[in-house]
């Protein structure tokens, strides 16, 4: 009875840590409910339908971040990063800008090298390439936009990327980013314990009573605190595409010169447009006039600070590091669209 009380003590635990993201989801649903019952109904089965399909990536990552942590190769995996950090900062942006993850599909993922020890400096440079292209957007882009929009927004991926690491990594050897990630999240930007005391990992887990219980205790720990923020940012996703006209939107980014730059920048950053549904968009405000540096700034703004992963990265770590992710955002886009305006 002992054990399962304390079972029980930790799940309550961890249920009472996730109360006031899905109260907030109830209350926001509960008041769609009353004020426009349809909409409700609408933004549950966008929530369910977006839930079903990031489950696979969900899944993988709560399994990878569990085993890691039950096994002890968490300890191993950051070790490995030790000392290497430009190259990693590198290959992080290189591979955030290939790698086929939405802004949805890479959560996971980044929560897990997160909890893994990996350092903040090339997490960041993977978070801010990552939703902005991928194998099947380049082909799209290039049908919609043309292959030299296409090679813009990949190089704009790339240099957000490792311009986001390289100055997060300059930052964190100030010490101004000690603690960076929120409470439970890793342990530290820099792997904390699991590089200062590295222990070898033990891979059958299953052998070990105490190993067992804590892979299901970080399975679900892992689960729960990934699957309230993505609720949420599904929830919010459906009443931006829902309460926001793309008509509205478009009207605020057509014409040339640098300004339209700024502001499609501007309304980029909290606006949410799914990457592919802006791309029929951005397509036809260029053929109408619209400069391709707006073009470029408004597509990268959305898609490295939309609604999913810009909730993602509050979840994970503290206000100042949230701040400069946008800020990395905001002023990655402007450059992005400027240069691109430049030799066009």
């Amino acid at each position: 009875m002992s054990q399962i009380a304390v079972g029980l003590r930790r799940v309550g635990g961890v249920a009472a840590s996730v109360d006031r993201v899905f109260l907030a989801v109830l209350a926001i649903l509960a008041a769609l409910a009353l004020a426009d019952p349809g909409q409700a109904g609408a933004s549950l089965a966008f929530t369910a339908q977006a839930l079903v399909g990031v489950a696979p990536w969900l899944a993988l990552s709560v399994g990878i971040a569990a085993y890691a942590a039950a096994s002890g190769a968490d300890h191993l995996i950051a070790k490995a990063f030790q000392g290497r950090l430009a190259v990693m900062v590198v290959l992080a942006a290189l591979l955030g800008a290939l790698s086929p993850f939405c802004s949805c599909g890479v959560i996971p993922l980044i929560a897990a090298l997160l909890a893994m020890g990996v350092p903040l400096a090339p997490v960041m440079a993977f978070w801010l390439a990552s939703p902005l292209m991928d194998p099947a957007m380049f082909a799209l882009t290039t049908g919609a936009l043309g292959l030299e929009f296409a090679i813009a927004k990949t190089l704009a991926a790339i240099g957000i990327g490792l311009f986001g690491g390289f100055v997060t990594a300059a930052l964190a050897r100030t010490g101004a980013l000690d603690g960076a990630l929120r409470e439970g999240v890793g342990n530290g930007g820099c792997g904390g314990a699991r590089v200062r005391n590295p222990k070898p990992p033990v891979w059958a887990v299953w052998r070990e009573e105490a190993r067992r219980e804590k892979l299901g205790r970080e399975a679900l720990k892992t689960s729960l605190f990934l699957g309230k923020w993505l609720t949420l940012a599904f929830v919010l996703e459906s009443l931006m595409i829902a309460w926001v006209p793309a008509d509205a939107v478009a009207s605020l980014v057509g014409g040339e010169g640098i300004v339209p730059i700024v502001i499609a920048t501007l309304v980029g950053v909290p606006a949410y447009l799914n990457g592919y549904a802006a791309l029929p968009l951005v397509s036809g405000l260029v053929e109408q006039g619209m400069a391709p540096g707006a073009g470029l700034a408004f597509l990268v703004a959305g898609g490295v600070s939309s609604i999913p992963a810009a909730i993602a990265v509050f979840a994970l770590v503290k206000k100042p590091v949230f701040a400069l992710y946008l800020g990395f955002a905001f002023t990655g886009s402007i450059v992005a669209g400027l240069l691109f305006q430049a030799v066009a």
